[in-house]
């Protein structure tokens, strides 16, 4: 496992940070980040509502009233405590919408001397996004069952099951823009554990509320570098 590659990946995103260029998308990626959080948000306290009624309770936050809660401002620290597991659909989602961007910006500063980058068709890249989408939901939504039994190993078993997950989107969706779908499972499979260890290192951060909002775009732009820096045969 690449431990080098993965914290020099890591750091290069972190310090691109104040490229006029890389900061625009970032700040872009924030705000639909936020957006797309308050959606998903919404969706499943209108789920709690259809399954369970008006109220409902959760562990460690109590009960939960659905137009309530949707609609004042005690809603937002909510979304935050539940943007611990809601962020990694949000992340995947937003990862695919901005990779080719936050991709370029990247080679643009640290590798120049590549050709340009061909953008994958819309119709492509929505059939990859709903892909990788749906495997996560359905990943964590059986994966509660396990929550359920391991409780005191369940923050560990969420970091490895999302860090497998993202790391295989994120360093899939980095790797075709170069050199195609099929090599990139080639690639991928190669680089098993490095891709594993660094999908861990940003779904960790999910964890974390408002911190997660920086971890689709980072996450992004930290797997351009590993792609690069991994060998490519």
């Amino acid at each position: 496992m690449a431990v080098g590659v993965i914290l020099s990946s890591f750091f290069g995103a972190l310090g691109q940070l104040g490229d006029p260029r890389f900061r625009r998308v970032l700040v872009i990626g924030i705000g639909l980040t936020l957006a797309l959080l308050v959606a998903v948000y919404a969706g499943f306290l209108g789920f709690l509502q259809w399954s369970v009624g008006d109220t409902a309770t959760l562990p460690l936050i109590g009960e939960v009233t659905w137009l309530k809660d949707l609609l004042t401002w005690s809603s937002f620290g909510l979304m935050l405590v539940l943007s611990v597991f809601l962020m990694v659909p949000v992340a995947s989602a937003i990862t695919s919408m901005f990779l080719d961007d936050v991709a370029q910006a990247v080679e643009d500063r640290h590798y120049p001397d590549l050709p340009p980058a061909p953008r994958l068709p819309l119709s492509e890249a929505l059939v990859d996004t709903l892909s990788f989408l749906s495997v996560i939901i359905v990943a964590n939504i059986l994966a509660l069952f396990v929550y359920a039994i391991f409780a005191p190993f369940a923050l560990f078993i969420f970091w490895g099951l999302n860090g497998f997950l993202l790391g295989r989107e994120y360093y899939t969706l980095a790797a075709m823009r170069r050199v195609g779908r099929a090599q990139a499972k080639v690639l991928r499979k190669k680089h098993f554990l490095t891709i594993w260890a660094a999908g861990v290192l940003m779904a960790m951060p999910l964890s974390v509320p408002l911190v997660n909002l920086l971890i689709p775009i980072m996450g992004a732009a930290t797997f351009t570098h590993i792609f690069h820096r991994l060998p490519q045969r």
